[in-house]
């Protein structure tokens, strides 16, 4: 058998002949996640304004990707030198970390200390001071504040901040070979910022899985409520034609060939029969019928029927 080698292996793979990322790929069994996914996307969009408030300038956050790969990989395939807080995850009882990239932490330092105007300078790898690793962990903080916000739909969590590290690979989060997810973010603060990396093991979701795990058709996440309002504002200004019946009666087709004009046809009636109300071919309520004092017709509700269906339906599972 011919030996070929895959020169962009994807998912953790390493290089090597197609046997052997067969065999990897075996070993390797990585469960989407659709509401984590779904999570990060909108901790995208409400991490700009957080930034915002913390540098004073206008930002843009943008979700780069979201990858399935063993832990080693992920904090493997992060450019180092990158400044990495390790936090933990309370109380889920794991370790996740944040990854900062030193074009993303000068530019915000340079920004703090009033260098707007002036463009970023190529940043010479070296090792971090302590003041930058003081201002980085402050950084990381306010990344995991608004993770903590993000969470809260799927349970309370902390994420508390333990140690720095100057190398991601440095991170230790959970054995090499345990799945996690990498997510990486560009922040832009008026064409300068930088990329930073999140990297959650699995063993660190493994309390809230079975939810993040579930499908995701796009809804509500219980953190955004105005499309809401405005949807019931709609529905308030909308019409709908409801049918009133007041009786229905089961004749047999030879009957109705045989009518006359003159005959007369007993509905089986009196004056104080209720009518039904429907609305789409949907029995919404009985009603009585009387007139109003400008002699239009009008109906009194006196039993709610779309109500009594729903507990009948009930009762029934």
């Amino acid at each position: 058998m011919s030996q070929r080698t895959l020169r962009e292996p994807e998912g953790g793979l390493k290089e090597g002949t197609i046997e052997e990322q067969i065999i990897q790929m075996a070993s390797l069994s990585y469960e989407r996640l659709p509401l984590l996914e779904a999570i990060f996307e909108r901790y995208a969009l409400g991490l700009g304004g957080a930034f915002k408030s913390f540098a004073a300038m206008p930002a843009e956050v943008t979700l780069l990707s979201f990858e399935y790969m063993p832990c080693a990989d992920a904090l493997d395939g992060i450019a180092a030198p990158a400044l990495t807080a390790v936090a933990r995850a309370e109380p889920w009882d794991g370790r996740l970390a944040v990854a900062l990239s030193p074009e993303l932490l000068f530019s915000t330092l340079e920004i703090m200390l009033g260098g707007r105007s002036g463009d970023g300078r190529p940043w010479t790898p070296r090792s971090f001071t302590a003041i930058e690793k003081r201002f980085g962990q402050k950084l990381a903080e306010l990344v995991l504040a608004d993770l903590e916000a993000a969470f809260e739909p799927v349970g309370p969590v902390k994420f508390r901040h333990d140690h720095l590290e100057s190398r991601p690979s440095n991170a230790v989060l959970a054995p090499p070979i345990a799945p996690a997810v990498r997510i990486a973010l560009q922040v832009s603060l008026e064409g300068r910022g930088g990329v930073f990396h999140i990297v959650i093991p699995d063993t660190t979701l493994q309390t809230v899985r079975p939810l993040l795990s579930q499908s995701f058709p796009g809804g509500d996440l219980g953190v955004e409520s105005g499309w809401r309002e405005a949807l019931s504002r709609s529905i308030e200004g909308s019409e709908a034609r409801l049918t009133a019946t007041l009786h229905e009666v089961r004749l047999g087709l030879r009957e109705v060939l045989d009518w006359k004009p003159g005959d007369i046809i007993d509905l089986g009636i009196d004056m104080d029969h209720e009518a039904t109300v429907s609305c789409n071919g949907l029995a919404l309520f009985r009603a009585a019928m009387g007139r109003r004092k400008n002699g239009s017709v009008a109906l009194r509700v006196t039993q709610e029927l779309a109500d009594e269906k729903e507990r009948d339906d009930g009762d029934a599972d």
